[in-house]
């Protein structure tokens, strides 16, 4: 773990380390109250990463309009396989009979004519 250093150790290495600076024929100047080292407002560039003017911005509410449009579209079903299916048919009583196969255009309801 590492051990981290008081308020006071910190004043006191800061101390030594300005004295160490001053014995070895250092000087420090002083700076009157209230100066900045940034410059004058009228000096300053417009932005510190580029010297162009900033492009026009592109309106872009039609393109948001238009994806919002496309989420919003109504689901189209899909029609049924023509594929067979297995329908059950059913005795008189109630009971099973046997599976039939039958087109997907046949109406399932159509009644059973071998059993009339």
């Amino acid at each position: 773990m590492k051990v981290r250093t008081t308020k006071e150790q910190q004043r006191e290495r800061l101390r030594r380390d300005m004295e160490r600076f001053l014995s070895r024929g250092g000087s420090i100047k002083r700076v009157p109250p209230g100066t900045s080292g940034e410059p004058p407002r009228g000096a300053r560039p417009l932005s510190p990463f580029s010297h162009t003017p900033r492009p026009p911005r592109t309106d872009l509410s039609r393109l948001a309009a238009t994806i919002d449009a496309r989420k919003h579209k109504p689901k189209v079903r899909r029609a049924r396989s023509a594929a067979p299916r297995r329908r059950l048919i059913y005795d008189d009583f109630g009971e099973p009979l046997r599976w039939v196969w039958e087109d997907a255009t046949a109406a399932p309801d159509t009644p059973d004519k071998e059993n009339s």
